[in-house]
């Protein structure tokens, strides 16, 4: 309901504008902004009444719950009443707890001085008098229970849910059915979109097509501008038949399928005589193809297709058409019930979009059950308070990041354009950021945080105040070396780090067919100073000059990590500035490295797939090693129609660690992945799904600035899910 009102908002405010009725668009703005059923959205709600207690508002605290129950609580059934009793004892106890935790006896004792008269004959609270008399009333039997972590945890999600179901309940207006009216709209035309794919799938199986004939669709809105990626970095596959047939691919095109009709494994590729759309469902018979090629040896060489049945293969096909028509059946009376619930808001779950299966190691992370469904069990870290979306961009995502002090969130995506917004109380673009020159990399500034730092394809590096929204300052780095692959900027704010590199070999080049690990990239990595805006030193890169990928500085900024195409990872003394040691981690380039909660360690993700943790007082010592899927290492891989495929190789973070360090969140092809880090060789254990994403999630964040944590997962399709999580403290 919450989102449905924000968007009802806005369209009174743009009609108020069309109308020109100014006078009520500001007193609509400020009633608005003293709103105190915070546009129906539960956590703001929860949040202002902590703000009360934290404050010792008793005062405000008791006006504030007695305005829900003059406005909400009063319209429900006489049967609710004694819950919102018990959730208003609950809520003077946890005022009460709070100013005995925080040692504040005056507070405490100005409590019962003023509820005593209305609390004295309440049977509930006989007991609670003596409170400012115990001395250590944690230790108490008949208190201890309620300065437990645990209590309090349940009090505020038990009355997150009461406030959210009642929501959900209320009766709406006529005006707020505009966004049902959308949604239901929107969920048409999807489902109509994916039938008329499965249609043209099950027409292409049962009618084998008389010529080579490549038939071209139209793609979906979200990857009809994806071809723009510069340094070659997206590739537009028009056909799998032009792919190199010694190279395996994967099946993208079973994305867009049912479930019924996914391969379970890969599908291997159609021989070059096979249609476009035979070579994407998989379908065709490698047996039977080579019986043809070998009986007509023309076939080759004439444009025609000359299909021979062999003795036995009658029965295939006709089961695979009865096949087809069982799944076509199911499909038709299946579908609208799933798209329905595709649609609910009040779910707390969203409907996975479908995915290909692919080949999983045997010492892959281990997942506790079905992906996100270990929250039934009690030992569930965290739950999933809510999921809301950014949606401002219109290609895919490369980076995504929130700064320092978790109040507004940098999102740069492919096309260049940089979005500066925030979610707190509402999500809100504060800047938008437009350069004629091409984008690749940004850096929240630590010290002052409403700095950007934007790096350029040029040999560029902008200094940008978000808050001003005008660029600072804008240095040149090398222009030998012009894309700034990475930032990092250090703890005290005073310098930043800066990986640039030179230009990737152009297409049809003769470099081209080399491998890209024989021929690491050259680059620098530079040290420059944001007071001065000049540059202070370039660090030695040994063996020799090799582009760094990612960098990290640890919590003080005396250490400086970095992962470079070479595979290698170095490890810098920011004091002596100097590399102290640097070892071979990875098969391939290194995409993501960070550094671990306690700092003895250093993890990484690289192009063979390995998701490492090393030792950094032991050079290149592993301490842990597990495998991922590729859908949370990259290239992410996005396929259309007709064979249609986006490739995007990794720019931005592939896992964040949450405050403590013992959970990390993975990119994945529906949506974020919470693993909770093992010692010893148990692996990595699965406790949670984000879900909510319809295509491949390149970048992702983890924020705890806040008391509840806050997960940005960001993918191809230009979509942004920002999911709050509450940790279950143990």
């Amino acid at each position: 309901m919450a989102s449905a009102v924000e968007r009802t908002d806005d369209v009174v405010r743009e009609y108020l504008i069309y109308r020109g009725f100014t006078s009520t668009l500001k007193h609509l703005d400020v009633e608005i902004k003293a709103d105190k059923e915070k546009g129906f959205r539960v956590d703001k709600i929860i949040d202002q009444l902590q703000q009360f207690i934290q404050g010792y508002d008793l005062a405000g605290l008791k006006e504030y719950w007695s305005y829900l129950d003059r406005r909400l609580f009063c319209r429900l059934e006489d049967v609710y009443r004694p819950t919102v009793n018990k959730l208003r004892t609950s809520l003077f106890r946890y005022y009460l707890v709070h100013t005995v935790q925080m040692k504040n006896q005056e507070k405490t004792q100005e409590f019962f001085q003023k509820q005593a008269v209305e609390l004295q004959g309440q049977v509930e609270w006989r007991d609670w008098f003596v409170l400012p008399f115990i001395p250590a009333p944690e230790q108490n039997p008949a208190f201890s229970p309620y300065f437990s972590r645990q209590w309090a945890d349940t009090f505020l999600v038990s009355l997150h849910n009461f406030l959210s179901v009642l929501f959900q309940c209320m009766p709406q207006p006529v005006l707020l059915s505009f966004d049902a009216e959308v949604q239901r709209t929107t969920s048409i035309q999807e489902e109509n979109e994916q039938l008329r794919q499965i249609l043209f799938a099950l027409q292409g199986e049962s009618k084998p097509k008389k010529s080579e004939e490549v038939v071209h669709h139209k793609l979906p809105a979200y990857v009809q501008h994806m071809d723009r990626l510069g340094d070659t970095e997206l590739d537009l596959v028009t056909s799998q038949r032009t792919a190199n047939p010694s190279t395996p691919s994967r099946n993208f095109f079973s994305t867009f399928l049912p479930q019924g009709r996914r391969a379970t494994t890969r599908t291997p590729q159609g021989p070059p005589g096979s249609s476009p759309t035979q070579a994407a469902l998989g379908r065709k018979d490698t047996t039977a193809s080579q019986a043809v090629k070998a009986k007509d040896p023309t076939a080759s060489k004439d444009s025609k297709m000359t299909v021979t049945v062999e003795p036995g293969t009658g029965h295939s096909r006709q089961k695979r058409h009865m096949d087809h028509e069982k799944e076509r059946k199911e499909l038709f009376s299946k579908h609208p019930q799933q798209s329905s619930e595709k649609k609910a808001e009040s779910s707390d779950t969203e409907t996975q979009p479908e995915c290909e299966t692919s080949d999983v190691p045997s010492n892959q992370a281990r997942v506790g059950g079905e992906v996100g469904g270990a929250g039934a069990g009690p030992e569930q870290p965290f739950i999933k308070l809510s999921q809301e979306e950014y949606g401002e961009h219109h290609s895919s995502i490369m980076h995504c990041r929130v700064d320092c002090s978790g109040r507004r969130v940098a999102s740069l995506d492919v096309d260049g354009v940089v979005k500066v917004w925030s979610f707190n109380p509402i999500m809100q673009t504060k800047a938008t950021i437009m350069s004629k020159s091409p984008l690749l990399s940004l850096e929240w500034a630590t010290k002052p945080d409403r700095l950007l730092l934007l790096g350029s394809g040029v040999g560029t590096v902008r200094l940008y105040d978000t808050e001003a929204k005008k660029n600072l300052y804008e240095m040149l780095i090398d222009e030998a070396h012009p894309r700034i692959l990475s930032l990092a900027c250090s703890p005290s704010g005073t310098s930043f780090v800066c990986s640039a590199a030179a230009n990737m070999s152009r297409p049809g080049s003769i470099t081209e067919t080399v491998p890209r690990a024989s021929l690491p990239v050259s680059g620098q990595l530079l040290l420059w100073d944001t007071k001065t805006v000049k540059q202070q030193l370039q660090f030695a890169l040994e063996p020799g000059p090799v582009a760094v990928n990612c960098a990290a500085f640890n919590h003080n900024g005396n250490l400086l990590v970095t992962g470079a195409a070479d595979g290698r990872i170095r490890l810098f003394d920011m004091q002596r500035y100097e590399s102290v040691m640097s070892w071979k981690a990875h098969d391939g380039e290194v995409y993501s490295v960070e550094f671990s909660y306690d700092e003895n360690t250093v993890f990484s993700i690289g192009e063979d797939g390995k998701f490492i943790q090393w030792n950094i007082h032991r050079s290149g010592v592993k301490q842990s090693e597990y495998s991922l899927s590729q859908d949370a290492v990259g290239p992410f891989v996005l396929s259309g129609y007709s064979g249609y495929k986006q490739v995007q190789v990794p720019h931005g973070r592939l896992f964040a660690f949450d405050s403590e360090g013992q959970h990390v969140l993975t990119c994945s092809s529906t949506g974020g992945l919470i693993y909770r880090l093992n010692k010893g060789e148990s692996g990595l254990e699965s406790v949670l799904s984000l879900g909510g994403h319809k295509a491949p999630v390149v970048t992702v964040d983890w924020c705890s600035a806040v008391d509840c944590g806050t997960c940005l997962t960001a993918s191809m399709d230009g979509k942004i899910k920002l999911s709050t999580l509450l940790a279950q403290k143990p």
